[in-house]
């Protein structure tokens, strides 16, 4: 009798344990052991979510959310690996900012909103500039990681090759780094998928966000978990979106697990 393969179990206990969840909350509320009108049920929620989704009310503020998501990340992201490598490479550049990293890191991104919102006004540029302050600070100390976990012995082999700077950013540092790079966007996009809620408390009138306030302000219970379980199932999206981008980018990594 052949034995189910590892990829077979592995793949059916990620369809069976989400379910088994969603099984035990329906239980659970149907006995009463949950309090429904703080927690609801699966079949509650669903029954919410059929008319946002056929009225296009769901699909409307998803996109504006992915849309103010995926600005934040690039705009946090991309300098973020810029100044890691420049970090990891440079003593000197390391010095200079690595302290202003770790004063600044630790204050909550939550308490900078009021600063945010009076430089950058109640439009779109303080909601991707919330986003993109979180990004950054997880992909720069990680890509910083990175580069100091790249082995000496590649920087002195291209250093007694001549190599300028732009080959040790594009041909040691970058393609040494590329692990914890991708570590610390995948970081990022939890953090901006966190911060967006955040975000869009304050003068939205679209999104998932400023959907899970207004389901609050309401005391709209499923509609607040239609809106959670979006971000959650856009958190699964995005991850699966980076894992494709890591397994093109990092074959090798994928060989060696």
């Amino acid at each position: 009798m052949a034995k189910p393969n590892n990829s077979t179990v592995i793949r059916t206990l990620s369809i069976l344990s989400p379910l088994t969840l969603l099984l035990l909350w329906e239980l659970l509320a149907q006995l009463n052991a949950i309090d429904v009108r703080l927690f609801s049920s699966p079949t509650l929620i669903f029954k919410s979510f059929i008319p946002l989704l056929l009225s296009g009310e769901l699909l409307n503020n998803t996109v504006v959310s992915i849309q103010r998501v995926i600005l934040g990340f690039i705009a946090g992201s991309i300098p973020g690996i810029l100044i890691g490598i420049s970090m990891g490479l440079s003593p000197l550049v390391r010095s200079a900012i690595e302290p202003m990293i770790a004063a600044t890191y630790p204050i909550p991104k939550l308490a900078l909103m009021p600063l945010i919102l009076l430089i950058f006004g109640l439009g779109e540029t303080s909601k991707i500039f919330t986003i993109a302050i979180g990004v950054f600070y997880l992909v720069v100390i990680n890509t910083m990681a990175g580069v100091l976990s790249i082995e000496k012995i590649y920087l002195d082999v291209a250093k007694n090759f001549g190599a300028s700077r732009k080959d040790f950013y594009l041909t040691v540092a970058l393609p040494g780094a590329l692990p914890m790079i991708f570590a610390g966007l995948k970081l990022g996009m939890g953090m901006a998928l966190i911060l967006i809620v955040a975000a869009e408390l304050s003068a939205a009138k679209a999104g998932v966000g400023w959907m899970i306030w207004r389901a609050y302000d309401m005391f709209d219970i499923e509609q607040m978990f239609v809106a959670l379980i979006m971000l959650s199932v856009l958190g699964y999206i995005f991850s699966l979106i980076l894992d494709y981008f890591e397994r093109i980018v990092l074959p090798w990594k994928q060989q060696c697990r």
